[in-house]
């Protein structure tokens, strides 16, 4: 069984506190288009948000749980413990909200690239990675997380046997490799709304 987990629960303060996840990009919300790009592989969705009240903002979402952080304010490390704790599928694939070009390509190729391996991360360089794009094992996750002292998703990546996926192995779904736009500030999303309207 595999299980997507979206993380939804951050301030957004680098977005002038509005919420990332219902910026629009070709006509949907950020989260409606990584949604509907899950549905068909993966067996569940589950989003972490930091708190009931934000839960009851993806009430809209059909097929999709929500969930709240357990342990509060500790970052991404914080969603990825409750999204590992709530999801059943053995592996899972793990994003931010604030990527709407995800391709569906890639996210199958990550799943099927870990193998025996406990993470599948894509790597545009031995430092630069993509920890919230990536596919995990979920005892793996767990298991790290009973004894971690680190906040930190690179050291967890660090001390666990993860195959590193050079982004250049994910163009022949994404050429561009428009998966990683991540957008922060409302001038990323002038932008590539600009693009799109450029095309």
């Amino acid at each position: 069984m595999r299980s997507a987990v979206i993380l939804v629960g951050g301030e957004a303060r680098r977005a002038n506190g509005q919420e990332k996840y219902f910026f629009r990009y070709q006509g949907r919300t950020f989260i409606e288009r990584l949604v509907d790009t899950l549905r068909g592989l993966v067996d569940e969705i589950i989003l972490v948000a930091r708190d009931p009240e934000q839960c009851r903002r993806f009430d809209h979402l059909k097929g999709v749980r929500c969930i709240t952080d357990i342990r509060q304010g500790i970052g991404p490390i914080g969603g990825l413990h409750a999204g590992t704790l709530a999801a059943q599928g053995d592996l899972l694939f793990v994003s931010a909200c604030d990527m709407p070009c995800i391709d569906a390509g890639v996210v199958s190729y990550l799943f099927s690239a870990i193998g025996e391996h406990q993470a599948a991360i894509p790597s545009w360089n031995t430092d630069l990675l993509e920890p919230l794009m990536a596919v995990y094992r979920r005892e793996t996750i767990l298991e790290y997380l009973k004894t971690h002292e680190s906040y930190s998703l690179r050291s967890m990546i660090r001390s666990i046997d993860t195959l590193y996926v050079p982004v250049d192995d994910l163009r022949q779904f994404d050429p561009e490799l428009r998966s990683f736009t991540n957008i922060n500030k409302l001038e990323d999303l002038e932008q590539i709304n600009g693009d799109n309207a450029a095309l």
